[in-house]
């Protein structure tokens, strides 16, 4: 199999900015005693304190190494794909070592077990009765956490909100924590969400009071699932805390094959879990896809999603007004370098975000894919225009990266959008992939 892999998604697969820098060091054929790859996989040596045994999937480029990092990718194994993408003469075609043999062996096996169970729970009966009663008793409890959450909303309206400026986190933890009580999960989200608009910026009141709209909106739209449209009673469920789980989703959702690539990706820190947002586009059905995967501590995810590369694979959307959440039900292809993503003009991308939020509106962000941008200064920071002098907001503060790609001419900027500013993630530049979020060390 040839390695296709541009240094810029190597890079993007770094777990922070150090990892980065220390898997270019590496990046040499001469800091490594041995190297090697077959059709499944890149190996090698690499002599430290020890010798380690680096080991990397050509499938999904997961990767192993003896080394203590407890990061993934390590940098060893960015410094073999350095070596494979910058050096491949130097990667030597041979059978795979016995060790490399095992752990792609271990992986496969892995793969079957996990096919099993899915198959296993999708065919396990249901005790409908049982099921009936579990549902009406958790009903009963989300409807009183609903009726709670009403009031303090129209007594936080009433006193008026400029109050909650002097209001600890405390305020908002208790209410967040009785609808968890409430079992209505989606709803204490949303209120821990509202305290960080708390003077997060000069017009942080009006941004509050829309949240508090929105989530009074929600609350009403639960009381009335009967009178909804299935597919958006579907998503008023999920948003309340209603989840389904995996073997639900591909019964009730909607499946589909196509040629997936992966416009970008981004990792928050939310407490000890990690949760990636990766945004995938169809390439026959132009379906956007947003995979969600969580993971504890220093656990990695379990696909590996990295901007621009694609792969051909069956996904599963969650049953909604506004298809966007999905699982990947099967890989059918390994991984491949993809090229620049069509784009669209700003006054078409945010065209589509309204007709979105008609259908769904409780959505929180999509991915725009906007061509021929040029970032700008403006009064209040950074924007992007394109040629018909539209602009958008830039959110963040660092944009060095994305000014010197551009250097003054148009590009390719892909980036999620939640309303109100764009928060850019992977810029692309004749032909030319930047990842515009390296996470700091």
């Amino acid at each position: 199999m040839q390695f296709e892999f541009s240094p810029a998604q190597i890079q993007a697969l770094a777990p922070d900015a150090s990892s980065a820098a220390a898997g270019r060091k590496l990046g040499k054929p001469a800091t490594w005693k041995s190297l090697g790859q077959s059709q499944q996989a890149l190996w090698g040596e690499c002599q430290g304190s020890a010798l380690y045994h680096t080991q990397v999937s050509l499938v999904d480029l997961a990767s192993k190494c003896s080394c203590p990092s407890r990061k993934f990718p390590c940098k060893h194994a960015l410094g073999l794909l350095f070596v494979a993408a910058e050096s491949p003469r130097s990667m030597v075609e041979a059978p795979e070592p016995e060790w490399v043999a095992a752990w792609l062996a271990k992986r496969g096996a892995a793969q079957e077990k996990k096919q099993e169970r899915s198959e296993s729970a999708a065919a396990k009966p249901v005790d409908a009765v049982a099921q009936a009663k579990r549902a009406e008793k958790r009903q009963d409890k989300m409807l009183n956490g609903i009726e709670q959450l009403d009031a303090w909303m129209s007594d936080l309206v009433r006193q008026g909100v400029a109050r909650v400026q002097s209001e600890s986190p405390s305020f908002w933890d208790a209410q967040a924590r009785r609808l968890v009580d409430a079992q209505a999960q989606g709803l204490a989200a949303r209120v821990r969400q509202l305290s960080h608009r708390v003077g997060a910026s000069e017009d942080w009141a009006v941004h509050l009071l829309d949240e508090l709209g929105s989530v009074s909106l929600l609350t009403h739209a639960y009381r009335r699932l009967a009178q909804l449209d299935p597919m958006l009673a579907a998503d008023v469920e999920r948003l309340v805390g209603l989840t389904l789980d995996h073997a639900e989703v591909v019964a009730h959702g909607d499946v589909v094959d196509d040629q997936w690539m992966v416009l970008c990706e981004v990792v928050d820190d939310e407490e000890r879990v990690r949760v990636q947002r990766a945004w995938l586009r169809g390439r026959e059905t132009g379906r956007v896809a947003l995979i969600l995967q969580f993971a504890v501590g220093a656990v990695r995810f379990a696909e590996p999603l990295v901007a621009g590369t694609c792969f051909e694979a069956q996904l599963a959307f969650w049953p909604s007004a506004c298809p966007q959440r999905a699982l990947i039900v099967e890989r059918k292809s390994p991984l491949a370098s993809g090229e620049a993503p069509a784009g669209r003009s700003v006054a078409d991308s945010l065209m589509g975000f309204a007709e979105q939020l008609a259908r769904l509106p409780w959505l929180e962000r999509a991915v725009l894919v906007l061509e021929k941008v040029v970032p700008a200064p403006g009064a209040k920071g950074l924007y992007v225009i394109d040629g018909a002098r539209h602009a958008l907001p830039l959110s963040g503060s660092n944009h060095d990266v994305l000014l010197a790609v551009s250097g003054g001419h148009p590009l390719t900027l892909i980036g999620e959008w939640e309303g109100h500013a764009l928060f850019p993630l992977v810029a692309w530049s004749a032909d030319r992939m930047v990842s515009l979020r390296m996470r700091p060390s």
